[in-house]
């Protein structure tokens, strides 16, 4: 059984994961389904979801400017 804290962080991730990819869609001028394919094959997603480093505690808007800086490869 989960404990409340478990459930809090996990509906956190989720909606972390949302702002993530509207705000890349937007940012991009792309389509969210393209976004979202972009960020769950980011290292950046597997950072949040495994809670590295408290990564997953920044704004998303940054985050969203990380992986554009950091994962070009992405992008192309």
């Amino acid at each position: 059984m989960r404990t409340n804290q478990e459930e809090l962080e996990k509906f956190y991730i989720q909606s972390l994961d949302s702002d993530i990819i509207n705000f890349l869609a937007e940012k991009q001028n792309m389509d969210t389904r393209l976004a979202m394919d972009i960020y769950y094959r980011s290292l950046l997603c597997k950072q949040v979801h495994n809670g590295e480093n408290g990564i997953q505690y920044l704004d998303y808007k940054y985050l969203v400017e990380d992986l554009l800086e950091n994962e070009k490869e992405l992008f192309m």
